[in-house]
């Protein structure tokens, strides 16, 4: 998954003179503090870190509270989604309106109805609410599945991303890790454009230059019933 990276960062902790007797807990204190949010210095939300003291005398700061500072090294695992980066994300929640997930346990993550492609439909079965691809019967996103999506925005203040699921390597990790390959494949690809021009002629009918929807054998039922009461 993109998105993560590590850092390493030359970093002043300041402590108050009454920490001197646990420096060690101060420090990992302070640093914690920093977990889970987003920071601007490190452009990202620090997921995990490990120090190593520099220095094994502190810098008295002068002043009417005299704190001191500790210099230290610290490894960094930085969290920082951009646009267009691919991440995955469990989903838990699945509507005809929106795809709901979470990333790497803390983030929440949406893809709305606009921001998934025409490939992926809707349906309801036992009850539950799925997506599943119109091409591919074992591509199938439901709640509990981990999928792959397109990042769009990220809201920093609330950790919430914006994602897509418009482009092809995009959907089920499940199913794009097994099959995505062999369906990119060119006898795939001309099997695909087969199954949408049925799709489509099976959505539609053309007559005259005039594109109609087509009509099933019970309206067409219907249809004559109307009209032999009319002429009766």
């Amino acid at each position: 998954m993109e998105g993560l990276s590590k850092s390493v960062a030359d970093l002043i902790v300041y402590e108050h003179p009454s920490q001197s007797k646990d420096v060690d807990k101060a420090i990992l204190r302070e640093l914690s503090s920093l977990l889970f949010k987003y920071s601007q210095a490190f452009d990202g939300v620090v997921l995990a870190y490990s120090v190593e003291p520099q220095d094994k005398c502190a810098r008295i700061l002068s002043g009417v509270r005299p704190y001191f500072g500790v210099r230290l090294q610290a490894n960094m695992l930085i969290f920082s989604p951009k646009p267009n980066m691919l991440l995955e994300g469990k989903v838990v929640k699945l509507t005809r309106e929106s795809i709901h997930c979470i990333v790497l346990g803390f983030s929440s993550a949406i893809v709305t109805d606009e921001n998934i492609r025409n490939e992926l439909k809707y349906k309801s079965k036992h009850g539950e609410g799925v997506y599943v691809s119109r091409y591919h019967k074992r591509h199938v996103i439901k709640v509990g599945a981990v999928i792959r999506f397109v990042v769009k925005s990220l809201d920093e203040e609330i950790l919430h991303i914006s994602g897509s699921l418009i482009s092809a390597n995009t959907g089920s990790v499940h199913w794009l890790d097994k099959y995505y390959a062999d369906a990119g494949t060119d006898s795939n690809k001309k099997a695909r454009r087969q199954n949408e021009e049925e799709v489509e002629m099976q959505e539609q009918v053309t007559v005259g230059g005039e594109t109609l929807p087509l009509v099933n054998d019970h309206e067409v039922k219907r249809s004559k019933k109307r009209r032999r009461a009319e002429d009766q």
